[in-house]
């Protein structure tokens, strides 16, 4: 039997890294391309999330980046040849039969606009969360520009302590005002000054570690939602990669994830663990937020009065909200099916959200 290289993998692994990077470039704004190549020149560069180069430097990185990724346009992802086998790049357990042994372990899939995504990483270690193997990643040996803090695959739970650091120093750096009220008192209940930035980036990975379950349970969570069944979820986002509907749809399988029984919210309120939720309160933004305002009027009263009912009260609103807004997704795409039409699906979905009316979940289907 072939003796294992590791370099060899790594070098395949990237390969398929940038072959998707060099097709899913197109997929992201002009600004959030920018944010996703400065993590990837960090990582490449083992470089710390506070850490800024100059421009010009990181420009000339992109320059050659992009360079590449026009050499690689229209390429197929190649077959992972190592240890004796050919292995289709997408069928991580075969792949990982392999290299658990080995102390690595691989991913691969799909994102946000079905976007492939691959990556390559060292075990940490593995444990048990709800019954579900969680497989704590350290060093990256291979990833695409995607920073995804954890994944499930299968009933598998895979957190990337590297892409979780860069992802969270992310959070924290681009968060709203509006957000900071929450950081500050998870902040002050660790003990971390928030005026001293010098402070933040020294108790960066214990503060990590206490938010380390959001991550987890909020793929439990998804692996154990069963109101927004696998086999619709798969359909819709095939059927409308990169418009309002999956944007929409993912919006709300997110929240279901983190409010249902074994989601990540859930787990909060078991452990009472107020500095996660804390935090959790401080990143909630974007539409999610908007659907959701009593998440955080929740947690303001909580963080008053110590009453974790307050929480409780708000996820459960929120639950039901998220259920009522799954229905309508099913339905008008059931409805766009019968009727051959895609575009109707995607303009219903936008005056849907347009008109704010995922508070009560209601939408008429007549043209």
């Amino acid at each position: 039997m072939e003796i294992f290289d590791k370099e060899k993998l790594v070098g395949q692994v990237l390969r398929n890294c940038d072959i998707s990077d060099a097709s899913g470039a197109g997929l992201f704004s002009l600004c959030g391309l920018a944010l996703r190549l400065r993590d990837l020149y960090k990582w490449e560069n083992r470089l710390d999330p506070w850490v800024e180069k100059e421009s010009g430097e990181i420009l000339e990185w992109i320059g050659h980046k992009e360079e590449h990724w026009e050499e690689l346009a229209g390429q197929d992802y190649i077959t992972l040849s190592f240890n004796g086998c050919k292995i289709d790049p997408f069928d991580t357990d075969a792949v990982n039969e392999i290299l658990v042994p080995e102390g690595l372990l691989y991913g691969a899939g799909y994102a946000r606009g079905l976007k492939a995504t691959f990556f390559l990483a060292e075990i940490l270690e593995i444990r048990k969360a709800a019954g579900r193997d969680v497989f704590i990643l350290g060093r990256e040996l291979a990833r695409d520009m995607l920073t995804l803090p954890a994944l499930s695959q299968d009933e598998s739970v895979f957190v990337r302590m590297e892409s979780a650091r860069m992802y969270f120093w992310d959070q924290v750096f681009y968060m709203k005002k509006s957000g900071a009220p929450f950081f500050r008192s998870a902040l002050k209940k660790c003990g971390i000054d928030a005026s001293d930035p010098e402070s933040l980036r020294k108790n960066l990975d214990s503060l990590l570690e206490r938010y380390q379950d959001a991550y987890i349970y909020h793929e439990v969570g998804e692996i154990t939602d069963t109101d927004f069944g696998r086999e619709p979820w798969r359909e819709i986002i095939a059927a409308y990669p990169q418009t309002i509907v999956e944007f929409f749809a993912r919006t709300v399988k997110d929240l279901l994830a983190d409010l249902n029984g074994a989601g990540t919210l859930r787990h909060m309120i078991r452990k009472q663990d107020d500095i996660a939720v804390a935090l959790y309160a401080a990143f909630f933004d974007g539409l999610a937020r908007s659907m959701f305002p009593e998440f955080r009027i929740g947690v303001e009263k909580f963080l008053r009065n110590g009453d974790w009912r307050e929480v409780e009260t708000a996820v459960d609103s929120g639950y039901a909200m998220a259920k009522r807004n799954k229905d309508v997704i099913v339905r008008l795409c059931r409805e766009g099916e019968k009727r051959r039409d895609k575009k109707w699906v995607e303009e219903k979905m936008q005056a849907y959200i347009d008109s704010r009316a995922w508070a009560e979940g209601s939408v008429s289907t007549e043209t």
